[in-house]
């Protein structure tokens, strides 16, 4: 199994000592100077400006990490449940779960986090920090990983696409808002709908009932008139934020854009490779809308909150995942697109490794945040590797835990875009991409063994 020592025993670059990686790992995100990111740059342990673009899967509601990338089948029925054969993937040395065959073929494509941690139990706040890298504080309210991105990535910086920057398949998260101080103008474009439906419409926007480009374009002229009439009336900064996402949407609807949201335009065998159903074609358009350069989709899957009967509520939820994660991850490297796209799969935490069989849950798994899995692939990531390990029962990570601030950071590293950069703050306020250390957060660093 190539894990992370595996690894760097192979590489021929030049690597830190084991006392200097060990205090860069400790200078969590603002810690880590600039001086320090362009060593490690230099000694070529991060590439920046590999990722082009990002496909973020996020599991609402947690994802247990025994029954998917970190098996346990020694552990015993209380931990496996019936699950206690997992299967080789294509990569020697590297199982995963039973349930998830079509993935197992393409594990050279991607590398598993086993010892992905943090401290809280809550879905609305450990949601809130491993999308944005951030502890909840009632100091700074911090944006997410794709409103960073499409401040970064988007209009200001040059961004040339007919479409949002950063766009959510379907709904966004309903836990917060994903743009912190930065403001409504970095939000989320979230289609809404189902793409597996044959009348997908994105936010409704159609032409149906004879409502054709010219009728659009007239109501589109009537709707600036009124916007004008009200800010002469009222001047908000609340209009103009607005008056943005109008021009996102028509866009889409007028311009170019509206073919990468026309699913028939894709081969009726391709549609069936990713699944017909909800989480498939969610991959296939993600797939879509990094041809047309978006840099940053989301795409959101509830269902994982499985307190109650967890095994059964599995059984539905991985062929279906498994299907269209596997289809995306082929696709993409067949296409040529896998090494400019970072794909990003992991859920507000993992489940209690234990079952519960008592009732009312009968089989269920609870909260569980101090080790879970996450997967990264493409986009500057290398495959066919495990990072860290967690213990015999997966209870706790055994070695090298990542906490989220290391894994955002590493992403915003592979876009391009340096963990200790300034945000602007409204008020003017010191805040950086990546928050700064803190005695409560410690930190393993870059995620260089995979970069």
């Amino acid at each position: 199994m190539l894990d992370i020592h595996g690894q760097q025993a192979r590489w021929s670059r030049p690597t830190a000592s084991r006392r200097e990686f060990l205090r860069v790992g400790t200078l969590s995100l603002a810690g880590l100077t600039l001086a320090d990111w362009l060593k490690l740059e230099a000694r070529g342990q991060v590439q920046p400006g590999k990722a082009k673009s990002v496909i973020q899967l996020f599991m609402l509601g947690g994802p247990s990490h025994l029954d998917t990338f970190d098996p346990k089948p020694d552990a015993g029925e209380a931990y496996t449940g019936p699950w206690k054969n997992p299967i080789d993937t294509n990569v020697p040395g590297i199982r995963v779960s039973e349930m998830l065959p079509l993935t197992a073929r393409q594990a050279d494509k991607f590398s598993i986090i086993r010892s992905y941690t943090h401290q809280d139990f809550g879905h609305e706040t450990a949601a809130y920090t491993v999308a944005t890298g951030a502890l909840p504080s009632g100091a700074l309210v911090y944006p997410s990983m794709g409103a960073v991105t499409s401040l970064k990535k988007g209009y200001e910086a040059g961004y040339q696409g007919g479409l949002p920057p950063y766009i959510t398949l379907t709904h966004p998260l309903p836990w917060f808002s994903d743009t912190g101080f930065l403001g409504t103008q970095y939000q989320t474009f979230a289609t809404y709908g189902d793409p597996n439906d044959p009348g997908f419409r994105v936010q409704g926007l159609a032409f149906a009932g004879g409502l054709n480009e010219k009728r659009l374009e007239a109501r589109r002229t009537l709707l600036a008139s009124v916007d004008t009439l009200a800010r002469e009336l009222d001047e908000e900064p609340a209009f103009r934020e607005i008056d943005t996402f109008h021009e996102k949407a028509y866009s889409m609807v007028l311009g170019s854009g509206r073919q990468a949201f026309d699913m028939s335009q894709e081969p009726e065998d391709v549609r069936t490779k990713y699944g017909r159903h909800f989480f498939g074609q969610c991959c296939l358009l993600a797939r879509r809308l990094v041809e047309q350069g978006v840099p940053f989709i989301t795409i959101n899957l509830g269902g994982w909150d499985t307190h109650t009967d967890n095994f059964g509520a599995l059984k539905a939820l991985l062929p279906m995942f498994d299907q269209g994660f596997a289809a995306l991850m082929e696709d993409l490297a067949q296409r040529g697109l896998l090494e400019s796209t970072l794909v990003l799969w992991y859920g507000e935490f993992g489940r209690t490794p234990q079952v519960d069989p008592n009732p009312p849950w009968n089989g269920g798994r609870h909260h569980y945040p101090l080790c879970s899995s996450a997967v990264v692939g493409g986009g500057g990531f290398r495959g066919a590797a495990v990072v860290g390990a967690s213990d015999d029962k997966g209870e706790h990570p055994r070695e090298r835990p990542v906490y989220p601030w290391d894994l955002t950071s590493s992403i915003y590293t592979l876009l391009g875009i340096s963990p200790t950069d300034r945000l602007p703050h409204p008020q003017g306020c010191v805040a950086y991409v990546t928050p700064p250390s803190t005695p409560d957060r410690p930190s393993g660093g870059l995620l260089t063994e995979i970069m």
